[in-house]
């Protein structure tokens, strides 16, 4: 019997939206299980390795699904991945800008008193490097997955202001996806989460549609993040309470990171508004 796939493209959103995740578990759980069991002793390896081929799975369902569902080959386009020389200087410029974001609301910090910089390690560079390759393979993974896939499986059905709230409002809650106490304890990230989601959105109406804005946008904030941490460039002071700074010294779990990204998400939605 012959599936026809095309019927589904008739679907409401939260079915096409299930189905594809549905097919993409059925893929990857029957090789991530074994793995998981050969590898438990080393968990870092183990969620590296059963990641990466869930990533590489996405992608491979990604040219099915567009092909048997939508009849659409050249399916990254439509998402916004275009190798052009205007998106890579669109990347560039997200890369600098969030970057600057991160490293800007430290030096705020710092002029308060709430933080201090410590002298860089010897090893800096190599830290910068991974950094930098770790934030753009994070960046492109999450974005084609949020703002490529699913907010353009949500723009089928939904209108703008409902679609961009719901990319952010499923932005957040993915990566809410932790024991019932942590989610308590990190609460104060989950606002930042959404509004780094719509903020991300927006970035992407702005720019024609186009993901590297949104790729260089997001890698730059998690690059900026990395070096400071991995890098053990801050000690804090503790003058102020964690629900200012951030909760486990994570900047976006604390009122000045929402502050900086509301600074963010206004110059995204005007951009967003003027195109």
């Amino acid at each position: 019997m012959k599936l026809n796939f095309t019927i589904i493209a008739n679907y409401p959103a939260p079915f096409r939206l299930g189905i594809f995740i549905i097919l993409l578990l059925v893929l990857w759980l029957p090789v991530a299980v074994p793995l998981y069991l050969l590898l438990k002793n080393d968990p870092n390896l183990t969620t590296i390795v059963t990641m990466a081929i869930l990533y590489l799975e996405f992608i491979a369902l990604l040219f099915i699904w567009n092909k048997k569902v939508y009849k659409i080959d050249h399916w990254w386009r439509n998402y916004g991945l275009v190798f052009t020389r205007r998106n890579g200087i669109e990347l560039l410029n997200g890369l600098s800008l969030g970057l600057s974001f991160t490293f800007g609301l430290f030096i705020i910090e710092a002029i308060f008193g709430w933080i201090k910089f410590v002298r860089p390690s010897d090893n800096f560079t190599l830290i910068v490097f991974e950094g930098l390759l770790s934030a753009l393979g994070i960046g492109l993974a999450e974005e084609l997955f949020f703002r490529g896939w699913l907010l353009e499986e949500l723009k089928k059905d939904y209108y703008p202001k409902l679609f961009i709230l719901l990319n952010g409002i499923i932005f957040a809650i993915l990566h809410f996806l932790k024991p019932i106490e942590e989610i308590i304890r990190t609460f104060p990230q989950f606002p930042a989460l959404f509004l780094l989601g719509i903020t991300l959105v927006w970035a992407k109406m702005g720019y024609g549609n186009r993901l590297g804005i949104c790729i260089g946008l997001h890698g730059g904030l998690v690059w900026g993040y990395y070096i400071l941490n991995v890098g053990n460039l801050v000690n804090y002071t503790n003058k102020v309470s964690p629900v200012i700074t951030g909760i486990d010294n994570n900047p976006i779990a604390g009122i000045m990171g929402l502050f900086g990204l509301g600074l963010l998400s206004i110059l995204m939605r005007r951009k967003a508004q003027f195109n």
